[in-house]
């Protein structure tokens, strides 16, 4: 493609391709793409988007097409790839200025140049960081702009490759320019400075934009550009000089100032994680840093919010860090252990650490104004958050408690009786009337739940649950609600470390009374306590209570908007049912009403969906046989849920296959509209995903649920998919697929030989040439003994197709087949493990009622030949009938050929009847 001519013709193109018009968009779009693997097209589109007179949208758009073309084409072996003269050209034209006027343009424009660099640097472009490191001390601020963000971003690029021949040549080059580096991120800062003390804040502004993409070059080249970096004074003294800096208020560039302070933070977090024995010179001055602002009177009026969460994970990471740490027998701990942990001894004093744990929880676990107005204004968007919602993650509350209990798992001797004197100074009911003391009674009792583990041997729970705490619970002031929702969080937290099983009925009565409050926030925190609950108590103690507490949670899920919040709801309904089992079927009803219902609401919600069918997959264990009643609903579910070619099958397929096994476990009789959904098993054997176990589960259901109707309609198409999953699938998946055969033939001996007769061949000429994997061998020998036990005719005629392959006699092939049987049998359980008559086992308290699949299994076994036969009666009858044929004599002679040893054993087996 010849630049001069087909610059017109691409520009135009382009210009097209960024058209709202369909009709012009499309065919431009076909056009740029056939052009794609053309010589000389990215040479154009560099030319169109350096030419800083074209509109902005066309130069975006050939930046993009650039951008993609060094993904697709630049690499040597790509097909199509670009000429190396191309590619010379193109890197010499990307670094000839850096003068890009548009902001984004220019970060596209760094971003493709670093793409190239990770290809390329340094061995086909020795150039790129000379150009880069002295463009960068240009005096136009534009140019010095752009070449820094591009500088950055091939640091970035260059920093992320994991080869070790690549880290190397990162190292050598972090080793030749750190000097540099830090040079230019004083230069910037020191301008800065100057700038803010002339008040030239447009001035300032620029030089914070460069002093931050400086110091994300520093922060590269810190973590990943040195093995030792302790070695090197320039690395340690720019930790030094930060960890030692003060910040002081400022409105003047606050977000670019609040964005350099927290990358200031996340090079000392990096190099804390990437290198832990060379920061140990830095942990006094850093925990000095974080302490100061978080826990003292200097950071007031001066930090923000994600400034204290990166000093909070400072703080935690030095605590918690195990190379920090002495070994358990102190002989073996390294000097840098031993150092580091001198160091944090020093500075975490008594004094210290009783300021950390009280200002921890007086001023960092108490609830915002921004928090009580979200509970008054929206109570779901509260409870979820408070919960662990998505944007709670990533807020300052998770941290600080995170960091709480790190400090006092680590240093609990010393925080225990602080934590435990906030708890004595609050005894007793709050004054509604001093919202200070019932915010702070919130935060202790929030520190005690959290810390529930640690106080096991300081805090009789069981006492001050029936002296203090009950006695909260039935305040029904509004302004109470704080506590209410509180303590019964606080019980939740408590239940699996220290309850009495005596005080569970005590505590269900208190749950159906909080279930009835007014406020919802404290309606769904009672539940999910009622969930810790269930999942640590005996369920006898909780039946009474069933009826009510089920009608209560089933009322509050109809209650709640939210999705997330009817998830947490449904879980707790799923948590109930899964624990009570059968016993919830008087009570289930209006569940099974209200589930259709919310599943059509939920169409766009698939996470909702996938609560429902766990809810459901529990539901139809409780109700066994009864939940044929829910066909009309479940079925089109089950449908919806394992259809691949619907897309929600990417959330709900994993619950929905397990909705499936269960509901035919627990089908009463096969019905035409749950035989019909089998279709949907084809596409799903051929994913192999993790599901395909349930996979053969939901198929061996179906053979136990009714195999006749099952093998007719699907044994065919079943059989082709099982032939191209055991062309390449593991050892596992082949003894699943022929688990299923022996089942097949097991309950239908005729129809399943007939249908899977394709796949049997494989399994004899395994036996005769001996299959290596034991594990293997056995099921080829369990699948060939249930084919001569129930169906001997279909062997002989199988037997006898195998001896034309094999060019041999039928009998002389059975030899064989005998002779591997004997020599391999110590792998087979074989069905000489008989049982002379069968006993119904008895459930424990532990154990679940069986299924319907549980009856159809026990039923089949006492029809089998297996169980229902003595062996030794059957031997000796075989025997008696041998030597009835042969008379005595010939008979006699038979056994004189066979091993005496052998001869002993059998007689021995024989005489125990």
């Amino acid at each position: 493609m010849d630049i001069q001519s087909a610059s017109s013709v691409v520009l135009q193109a382009l210009t097209q391709a960024t058209s709202q018009d369909t009709a012009v968009l499309k065919p431009a779009e076909e056009q740029l793409r056939q052009w794609e693997t053309q010589p000389g097209f990215y040479s154009v589109l560099l030319s169109i988007f350096n030419n800083h007179l074209l509109d902005v949208n066309v130069r975006w758009l050939a930046v993009l097409y650039f951008k993609n073309g060094i993904d697709r084409y630049w690499r040597r072996v790509a097909p199509h790839a670009l000429s190396e003269e191309e590619k010379s050209s193109l890197r010499a034209g990307l670094i000839t200025n850096f003068n890009e006027p548009v902001n984004q343009i220019a970060t596209q424009i760094a971003v493709l140049i670093a793409k190239v660099a990770r290809l390329d640097c340094p061995r086909q472009w020795p150039e790129l960081i000379p150009i880069l490191l002295e463009s960068v001390k240009v005096q136009d601020s534009l140019q010095q702009h752009r070449a820094l963000l591009t500088f950055y971003h091939v640091t970035k690029t260059l920093a992320s490759k994991r080869l070790a021949t690549d880290r190397r040549l990162f190292q050598d080059l972090a080793s030749s320019i750190y000097s540099f580096a830090c040079s230019l991120w004083n230069h910037h800062t020191d301008t800065f400075l100057q700038q803010i003390c002339t008040g030239d804040q447009q001035a300032a502004l620029s030089s914070l934009e460069r002093t931050l993409l400086s110091l994300k070059v520093l922060r590269k080249l810190t973590v990943h550009g040195f093995i030792e970096p302790h070695n090197n004074m320039e690395v340690m003294s720019f930790h030094l000089l930060f960890a030692g800096r003060q910040f002081g208020p400022g409105s003047l560039c606050r977000e670019k100032l609040e964005k350099t302070i927290i990358l200031f933070t996340k090079v000392l977090l990096d190099f804390l994680e990437y290198h832990p024995w060379p920061f140990i010179p830095l942990i006094q001055r850093s925990l000095e840093f974080a302490v100061s602002y978080v826990f003292t009177e200097v950071g007031e009026g001066v930090v923000f919010e994600r400034f204290i969460v990166q000093c909070m994970n400072l703080i935690k990471m030095i605590v918690k860090n195990e190379a920090y740490k002495p070994a358990k027998n102190i002989e073996d701990s390294k000097p840098e252990n031993l150092e580091a942990h001198k160091i944090k001894t020093a500075f975490f004093t008594h004094q210290t650490l009783t300021e950390i744990g009280r200002r921890l929880v007086s001023k960092y676990f108490l609830l915002t104004e921004e928090e009580l107005n979200m509970w008054e204004e929206d109570p779901e968007s509260f409870a979820v958050e408070e919960t662990g919602g998505d944007s709670w993650k990533y807020s300052l509350r998770p941290c600080t408690e995170v960091l709480f209990l790190d400090i006092f798992h680590n240093y609990s001797q010393t925080l225990t009786p602080v934590l435990l004197e906030m708890v004595q100074n609050l005894q007793g009911p709050s004054n509604v009337e001093d919202p200070v003391q019932m915010l702070m009674k919130d935060a202790v009792y929030n520190a005690v739940g959290l810390a529930a583990y640690e106080l096991f041997d300081n805090v009789d729970f069981d006492q001050w649950f029936k002296n203090q705490l009950l006695g909260e619970l039935q305040i029904s002031h509004n302004r109470y609600k704080l506590i209410r929702r509180r303590v019964i969080w606080l019980i939740g937290q408590w239940i699996s470390v220290k309850f009495k099983p005596e005080l569970r009925p005590l505590l269900y009565e208190v749950i159906l009374s909080l279930m009835q409050d007014p406020d919802l926030v404290v309606r769904i925190e009672t539940a999910t306590t009622l969930k810790l609950d269930i999942l640590s108590s005996e369920t006898e103690q909780f039946l009474p209570y069933l009826e009510s507490i089920f009608s209560l949670l089933f009322q509050l899920l109809q209650q709640v908007n939210e999705c997330d919040t009817k998830m947490q709801v449904l879980h707790v309904i799923s948590c109930v049912i899964e624990r009570v089992s059968i016993q919830i079927r008087p009570y289930a009803g209006c569940l099974v009403q209200y589930l259709p219902i919310l599943w059509k609401q939920s169409e766009e919600h698939n996470m909702l969906r996938c609560a429902i069918l766990t809810t459901l997959i529990h539901l139809i264990q409780g109700l066994g046989a009864e939940s044929k009643n829910l066909y009309p609903f479940l079925l089109p579910v089950i449908q919806l849920s394992t259809d691949v070619s619907q897309p929600p099958h990417v959330y709900l397929l994993e619950d929905g296959l397990e909705l499936w096994l269960v509901t035919l476990e627990n089908s009463p009789a096969i019905t035409p509209e749950l035989l019909r959904i089998f279709q949907n098993m084809s596409a799903l054997l051929e994913l192999s995903s993790e599901n395909v176990r349930t996979c053969f589960q939901i198929i061996n259901a179906y053979i136990y649920l009714s195999a006749t109707d099952f093998l007719q309609n699907y044994a065919e198409a079943l059989c082709r998919s099982f032939c191209e999953l055991l062309r390449d699938i593991t050892t596992e998946g082949q003894v699943q697929v022929l688990k299923v055969v022996e089942i097949a033939i097991k309950v239908s001996p005729v129809l399943g030989s007939h249908m899977f007769q394709p796949l049997l061949p494989a399994v004899l000429r395994g036996i005769v040439e001996g299959e290596r994997y034991p594990v293997v061998m056995s099921t080829y020998l369990g699948v060939t003994g249930r084919i001569l036990l129930q169906n001997s005719g279909f062997f002989t005629s199988l037997l006898t197709q195998m001896a034309v392959e094999y060019n041999q006699e039928a009998d002389q092939l059975l030899g064989s087949m005998i002779e591997m049987w004997v020599d391999r049998s110590s792998y087979h359980i074989c069905i000489c493990m008989l049982m002379s008559h069968f006993e119904e086992p008895k459930l424990t308290d532990d154990e679940e009622p069986p299924t319907e699949q549980d009856k159809r299994r026990k039923l089949l076994a006492l029809e089998d030949p297996v169980h229902s036969v003595s062996l030794q009666q059957f031997v000796y009858e075989k025997l008696k009938a041998q030597q009835v044929l042969m008379g005595d004599q010939g008979f006699q002679a038979l056994m004189e050929t066979v091993d005496t040893e052998i001869v002993r054993q059998l007689q021995e087996f024989i005489h125990g009847m």
